[in-house]
């Protein structure tokens, strides 16, 4: 009997994943702590009440008081939600490590009532940079090869497509950066680790890997990013993105040559013809 071939990739290994978090530490929880932050300064700007707000999250700790009545909802592939149930979905802190980011948009949108809104924090591309440059160089240089140890992340001007795919309206990406620095790449990792962020790529390498490889990703994090006072810099990007269900109130772009007013009498210039040369 054969398998049924997946219907996305599977990067993460959701069951590994699982167990990380289960080992977290909520004295290492900051990030989330940004996030809700962010969450919370974004709709004191919306001049609208939510009445049927869902939150999706990989921890109910840092969200359950944040909105009244919000159902919370863990970020499994198939999400705990009914379709146009809610007037707000936040999806925080969990789009980074999903298999089908899209998917998961997707199904906010359903969940979404008509002009309903939807926010979303995850981390950025730069995120841990560092780091993975620094593992990256070590074990070329110890093994000669390279196996997957920090995951890929989307760049803002990806994560912001993404909205525009799962069919949002309005769609808006910024990013908030943020620069901890640490002791030693040990402290970084064990940091991580309360976190429930280690490596839980479904590629990993799943043998121990030897301490001298530490060793030397440490004298090149150090080489190439410490601070004046030689810790190590570490980058972690918030990627926030804003997006509606579409509904027919919500301003509508003007159709291509529908302009009834010339942008030189908008500026109050005089128009000028380019040559045929330059057209």
């Amino acid at each position: 009997m054969t398998k049924e071939p997946m219907a996305h990739p599977q990067i993460f290994d959701r069951d590994a994943l699982r167990l990380r978090r289960a080992r977290r530490k909520p004295e290492a929880m900051f990030l989330h702590d940004m996030a809700r932050d962010e969450i919370e300064d974004r709709l004191s700007m919306v001049k609208r009440v939510f009445t049927k707000p869902a939150i999706i999250a990989p921890f109910a700790e840092p969200w359950k008081d944040l909105l009244p009545g919000a159902k919370i909802v863990e970020d499994h592939d198939v999400l705990d939600l009914e379709p146009q149930a809610h007037d707000l979905v936040i999806h925080v802190m969990a789009l980074h490590c999903a298999n089908d980011p899209v998917g998961q948009l997707i199904q906010c949108r359903r969940a979404l009532q008509e002009d309903g809104l939807l926010l979303v924090v995850t981390l950025g591309g730069q995120t841990l940079h560092e780091l993975r440059s620094a593992l990256a160089e070590a074990e070329t240089y110890v093994s000669g090869g390279l196996s997957p140890r920090v995951a890929p992340m989307g760049e803002i001007r990806d994560l912001g497509a993404l909205l525009q795919r799962a069919g949002f309206a309005l769609p808006v990406a910024d990013l908030v950066p943020l620069t901890v620095h640490y002791r030693d790449i040990t402290h970084l990792m064990h940091d991580l680790r309360a976190m429930g962020e280690t490596n839980t790529m479904s590629d990993r390498l799943r043998t121990p890997t030897r301490r001298s490889l530490f060793h030397l990703a440490d004298h090149i994090y150090a080489q190439n990013f410490a601070a004046d006072d030689g810790k190590r810099m570490a980058t972690f990007e918030l990627v926030c993105l804003t997006g509606w269900s579409p509904a027919d109130s919500q301003p509508q772009p003007l159709r291509p040559g529908s302009a009834k007013t010339r942008l030189a009498d908008a500026l109050k210039v005089p128009e000028v013809k380019l040559p045929d040369s330059e057209r």
